[in-house]
């Protein structure tokens, strides 16, 4: 019971970022959107609770620097440095996503596959030549986060070949929708005005981060619970 209450929590703060983004209302934003990820938080560890696994803390690592950068994002319009920051919370928060995979296919034996290593390094060189010219000063920030996304996404990808694939699809699909937020948003930030971008970006983040972290439990329970 206690896990439906968060999950049904976590969607009512969604959709009410979402509406606060359509109203552009930032003093909801301020309310709603630090929110998120606490709650998200708290579901996971209410899931999990009867399993202790180091697994466990990089899932809930990710989840708090996703909650600084929501945070720190959400200073952008009051000076530049904060979107930059914000990206650096992202950033590890990728890493300890990254750490998460990287433990399961180590567990696991899931040897690397040339085909999902092709689909990062496309994605990641399309991503960039069409954004490069347009980043300025950010370029190699910019650059160094791509690079960090498209590791997260090819280890996400390899999840499904793991012995619990219910589970490893939910953190594939997260780390896709982690990964098509982000290409909006540089889109729309450096490269053209995308028409209701604000709504579909959040859409896809905050869904990408409830998939990786439902798949992450789903896969701790039925893995590691004695």
């Amino acid at each position: 019971m206690k896990k439906t209450v968060w999950i049904v929590v976590f969607i009512f703060l969604l959709f009410a970022d979402l509406l606060a983004i359509y109203l552009n209302n930032d003093d909801l934003r301020t309310i709603t959107k630090p929110a998120l990820m606490p709650v998200l938080a708290i579901y996971f560890l209410t899931v999990t609770k009867a399993v202790i696994v180091n697994l466990k803390v990089w899932i809930f690592i990710a989840l708090f620097f996703s909650w600084v950068g929501d945070v720190l994002l959400l200073l952008e319009d009051t000076d530049p440095i904060f979107f930059l920051l914000g990206l650096l919370a992202f950033l590890v928060a990728l890493v300890f996503y990254i750490v998460f995979f990287h433990n399961i296919r180590m567990r696991e034996f899931i040897r690397g596959n040339a085909l999902l290593l092709l689909v990062a390094i496309v994605y990641y060189g399309v991503l960039i030549s069409i954004l490069s010219p347009f980043l300025g000063n950010l370029i190699l920030p910019v650059r160094i986060y791509g690079v960090v996304l498209s590791f997260m996404l090819l280890l996400a990808m390899h999840m499904i070949f793991s012995k619990n694939k219910k589970a490893g699809v939910w953190m594939m699909a997260g780390a896709i929708l982690f990964v098509i937020s982000d290409s909006l948003l540089a889109f729309n930030k450096f490269y053209a005005t995308i028409d209701y971008a604000g709504i579909v970006i959040m859409f896809a983040y905050g869904l990408a981060q409830f998939f990786i972290t439902h798949g992450a439990a789903k896969y701790i329970n039925e893995r590691e619970a004695p």
